[in-house]
């Protein structure tokens, strides 16, 4: 047999994955970090087992050894996270061993990261849509495991039927494109209501090369500078649950590398606590500089979004967001249902809104950007992180855009079944004011209340948010760190704009598609 039939034999192989690989959730490379070795040598080492992490270490998997490091816990050990009616109680779980690490950003808004396998498509609301890019291979292998098409009832096709009518057009159907219009997405339930995240990808692993550890947290990554043209990166120092320390380190190899996909919170803080970041600020909390990088943490953004909540005069189904009405002015419009007010937030309320739906928008981009910085030398604390919401004046245009466009579908006649006909819009919007969505101060209730002092007063997070690691600024085209060698950043923190409607497709994508390109560039296979 000549060349190119092998060439073309280990093409097949890395696109289709390896034939005895395992089944979630019974995963044998994945342990608890408590067995981790004191040293161990690979050719890759992941740290963050999210989004990104997980499709690239499946990948990777194909011909390297791998091990990839996740500060969390498994997402199979507890059924309860995934199941659609417990999206709210899991991501808001304030215990520490909580899939879901809550932070308040500087902003006063409440927020949160993952802390589990499989990142954030374990705690979201379950959106699947693909953004706009020419690596749809890459979408359609994510997609044979997690995505589904969810089933239309009654609220999220009232809401649909709203969208057209308030002229959110044309209607798109069920795709998982990103266009204008109004359209059904994919999501990440199956039909009996379970989750399929990224940790699902991990089936496609080979399983004799890729090792997982739960419970590790990463607190540096180690550099070596002698006899280099530049600081080189070759191993990570984390600890297990019970204190323990451990050290990953490299295989000799010039195609070796250490990849951070945690997260646009986690992967900026890891560079600086090693050395990598704004020289002033790391000697003020005494780290050595490696690297003198102002942008590490710059460019933080998180989309902000603004919701009205709906009480129904009827029952309405539990479902999460699978409907979006793609507006022009770039706002996205979404709903989900079967939603309850805390107690606490429903004293005084002469209404029963035990059951009821909630209609947000988020904003494209945005244009208002901030910054990241240590609060402490941990990797397990929180930093301190603002993101500066509405500092940019477009953004408040497209939030009150969106909010308009959010009363003309409460005014629909595809929504009257639902609304209780003495409840006008503005009492709903009074509702909003009252509801402690955030720590923000809040300003007058009533009519004179604009929908520009609506948007700033009750924004609240959509999880979206990105930066800290951005291209061409902390990594060049190919997600390497500018300044070292043998470091990459393959996750949302890369990002400009969040992508999409919701960005779990593209962060999948992501580490699919570069996985593919380094092992191309390791193996130097033309594909």
């Amino acid at each position: 047999m000549g060349l190119q039939f092998w060439r073309f034999a280990v093409i097949i192989f890395l696109f289709h994955g390896f034939c005895f690989a395992e089944k979630a959730p019974y995963y044998t490379f994945v342990k608890d970090a408590t067995s981790a070795p004191l040293i161990s040598y690979y050719d890759y080492i992941i740290v963050g087992g999210g989004t990104s992490g997980c499709p690239l270490a499946a990948t990777l998997s194909q011909n390297a050894t791998v091990l990839l490091l996740e500060k969390g816990g498994s997402p199979y050990e507890n059924p309860n996270i995934t199941d659609t009616g417990n999206f709210a109680t899991t991501l808001l779980d304030p215990s520490p061993t909580s899939p879901s690490q809550q932070f308040i950003s500087e902003d006063g808004v409440y927020n949160a990261r993952a802390r589990v396998l499989g990142g954030g498509s374990v705690i979201n609301a379950g959106f699947y849509t693909r953004a706009k890019s020419l690596v749809n291979s890459s979408y359609e292998w994510v997609e044979k495991k997690v995505a589904h098409e969810p089933p239309m009832l009654q609220w999220q096709s009232a809401v649909r039927d709203g969208l057209l009518e308030a002229g959110v057009l044309p209607y798109n159907g069920f795709t998982f494109d990103h266009i204008y219009g109004t359209k059904v997405s994919g999501t990440i339930f199956d039909e009996d209501g379970h989750r399929h995240s990224a940790a699902d990808l991990l089936e496609y692993a080979d399983p004799e090369k890729l090792t997982v550890y739960l419970r590790a947290v990463v607190q540096r990554i180690k550099f070596t500078e002698t006899g280099r043209a530049k600081p080189t990166a070759h191993c990570v120092t984390f600890y297990d649950h019970v204190g323990a320390r451990h050290r990953a380190c490299l295989n000799n190899g010039g195609k070796n590398e250490i990849i951070l996909s945690a997260g646009a919170i986690g992967s900026p803080q890891l560079l600086m606590l090693s050395g990598v970041g704004p020289a002033n600020e790391l000697r003020k909390r005494g780290i050595r500089v490696v690297v003198d990088q102002p942008n590490v943490g710059q460019g933080m953004s998180d989309n902000p979004m603004n919701a009205l909540f709906v009480p129904s005069a009827r029952p309405v189904e539990v479902s999460l967001v699978q409907v979006v009405g793609i507006t022009r002015f770039d706002s996205y419009i979404e709903t989900a249902s079967g939603l309850s007010l805390a107690p606490s937030w429903a004293q005084g309320l002469t209404r029963d809104y035990s059951s009821a739906g909630v209609i947000v928008e988020k904003i494209m981009g945005p244009r208002s950007t901030g910054h990241l910085r240590l609060r402490t030398l941990d990797a397990d604390d929180n930093p301190s992180v603002t993101f500066n919401y509405f500092q940019e004046p477009e953004d408040l245009v497209r939030c009150v855009q969106g909010m308009r466009t959010i009363i003309d579908v409460l005014n629909s006649r595809a929504l009257s079944k639902f609304r209780y006909p003495d409840v006008s819009v503005q009492e709903l919007i009074d509702l909003m004011v009252n509801i402690p969505t955030n720590l923000r101060p809040r300003h007058v209730v009533g009519a004179s209340i604009s929908l520009e002092q609506f948007c700033r007063d009750t924004v609240m997070t959509i999880w979206h948010y990105h930066g800290g690691c951005q291209v061409d600024r902390v990594v060049d085209r190919d997600y390497k760190v500018l300044g070292v060698d043998g470091l990459r950043v393959i996750d949302g923190s890369t990002f400009y704009n969040s992508p999409g409607t919701n960005p779990q497709a593209t962060c999948m994508m992501l580490g699919r598609y570069m996985g593919l390109r380094i092992l191309q560039d390791r193996d130097r296979i033309s594909f």
